[in-house]
């Protein structure tokens, strides 16, 4: 019997008996290195593979309905493209279907568009969620949390808020709500993170925690963009590098 697997990280697992095979659909890995920021060194960045994903989440058996690949093809889409530059014709082209379908199981592009911002937040948080589970010390969170990025770039996407952030203006209400949401729970994150490194002694004390926080993610989101003009995801690594010596003790 076929078995399908989707990981809250966005691979998907097929298997029949012993024989498994993967693939990706869905962009936030979750690879910590436990390392103190002290000892980060640049060539000491590694590629992810999928047992790393699968060690940091739980697996999750569903079934790929066409709701999850018309939201599989749609983020995508966005993080490739932007939110402005896809039509539901560009997403049933690549499936296959008419657009009627997407429609059954989304009003509208809007809709849609929630459900994205939705569905990535909840498997960021998840990602969070195990690197704190994973890497005791403030500095080694930092490292995982620049790699969640790093990663989505060597897929040539974008972190799918980032994109969204530049179409804000024209986004509808919900989905601007949920985006500042999405970098409200990043910013919290990152701050109990900074003071947990001031407590253990693997970061240097900040004043502000919080001010520090959406600084750190700015500079992140921004990096994203001039490493992506430049096709160089080297670039966006040098950068997290000297960030996190940065904040290194």
């Amino acid at each position: 019997m076929w078995r399908i697997s989707a990981l809250p990280c966005g691979k998907v697992l097929v298997s029949l008996g012993d024989a498994k095979f993967s693939c990706s659909t869905l962009l936030i890995s979750v690879h910590l290195f436990v390392i103190r920021c002290t000892e980060y060194l640049p060539t000491s960045r590694q590629k992810q593979d999928g047992s790393d994903y699968a060690e940091a989440m739980d697996a999750q058996t569903v079934e790929l309905d066409t709701a999850t690949r018309i939201l599989d093809v749609a983020e995508r889409l966005v993080q490739q493209r932007g939110y402005n530059a896809f039509s539901y014709a560009d997403v049933a082209a690549e499936l296959g279907i008419k657009t009627a379908s997407l429609h059954y199981h989304f009003a509208g592009k809007a809709a849609l568009g929630l459900a994205l911002v939705d569905r990535y937040a909840t498997r960021f948080q998840s990602a969070l969620q195990a690197i704190d589970a994973r890497a005791p010390e403030a500095a080694a969170k930092l490292v995982g949390y620049t790699e969640l990025y790093a990663e989505v770039l060597r897929q040539h996407r974008m972190c799918l808020c980032g994109m969204l952030a530049a179409d804000y203006l024209t986004l509808p209400e919900p989905m601007r709500s949920a985006v500042l949401a999405f970098f409200q729970h990043n910013e919290r994150w990152l701050a109990l993170v900074l003071s947990q490194g001031a407590a253990d002694g693997s970061l240097r004390p900040t004043e502000h925690p919080e001010n520090s926080a959406s600084t750190l993610i700015g500079a992140i989101e921004g990096a994203m963009l001039v490493a992506r003009a430049f096709d160089d995801v080297e670039r966006f690594e040098r950068t997290a590098d000297l960030i996190l010596v940065s904040l290194a003790r």
